[in-house]
């Protein structure tokens, strides 16, 4: 899905295609957004802002995804796209954009703040496994690299599941907010044959290398993604590790 097995994590009003840029030779992808595209999770957002919360809020939430990857066209990694909506429309138009830009498109099925879940996105997604298979396969069908991003320690959820869901629904990755559990990886890694990118905690070559032990494919990097010194050692393990599984 990229090269090198490291990417920047989405950060809510946050991650944009400058912050991309500022680090773009240690990374193999970026997770811009995540963006609100439609009217329900754009109220929750504006909602979520006025509580001080970082969020996207252009007047056209698509263009500005447009807008985000034409800016990242020679950069050299793989763009990426974090969504959110309660409806499949706007995610099947930005999922147009992103193919087009030979970038990833990522529905959040992660964010738990009460506002995005009561509007039928992020968290509550992994809770209504038919309505994720919906979106993913939505944004298959328009020819475009699709991820989700879930998160961990839900006591009624089980991730295995939702890697299942996802896989059959016609996707290709599972970014996975580990949270305090970071051995769930193995078992998402485990059941399916999708792209595993392992989030939380990821610091240094230690995390990175605990998570690649469980079978992650790449990891990603939040609060840490503008700290060049750290990506440039996370980089260098992934690389060293991946190389020494293809070494004869």
């Amino acid at each position: 899905m990229f090269e090198p097995r490291v990417a920047l994590a989405s950060l809510s009003g946050e991650a944009d295609a400058s912050w991309a840029r500022a680090v773009e030779s240690h990374v193999g992808c970026a997770f811009l957004g995540g963006i609100a595209l439609d009217g329900r999770t754009r109220e929750a957002a504006r909602a979520m802002a006025d509580r001080d919360r970082s969020e996207f809020l252009p007047a056209d939430p698509v263009a500005f995804v447009d807008a985000q990857l034409g800016a990242l066209a020679d950069a050299p990694l793989r763009p990426a796209f974090n969504v959110r909506s309660a409806t499949l429309d706007p995610v099947e138009q930005a999922a147009v954009v992103c193919q087009r830009h030979g970038a990833i498109i990522e529905i959040n099925a992660h964010c738990r703040q009460d506002e995005m879940c009561a509007a039928g996105a992020g968290e509550s997604l992994l809770r209504e496994p038919d309505r994720l298979a919906e979106f993913v396969a939505a944004a298959a069908a328009t020819g475009a690299t699709v991820s989700v991003k879930g998160r961990a320690e839900l006591a009624d959820v089980s991730l295995p599941d939702v890697a299942r869901t996802i896989e059959a629904a016609g996707g290709d990755g599972f970014h996975v907010d580990a949270m305090d559990s970071e051995s769930v990886v193995a078992d998402v890694a485990d059941a399916t044959d999708l792209f595993v990118v392992a989030n939380n905690g990821v610091r240094g070559a230690e995390t990175a290398r605990e998570y690649l032990s469980y079978g992650a494919d790449a990891v990603s990097v939040g609060r840490a993604s503008d700290k060049p010194e750290i990506l440039e050692e996370i980089r260098a393990t992934t690389a060293d590790w991946f190389a020494e599984e293809v070494s004869p």
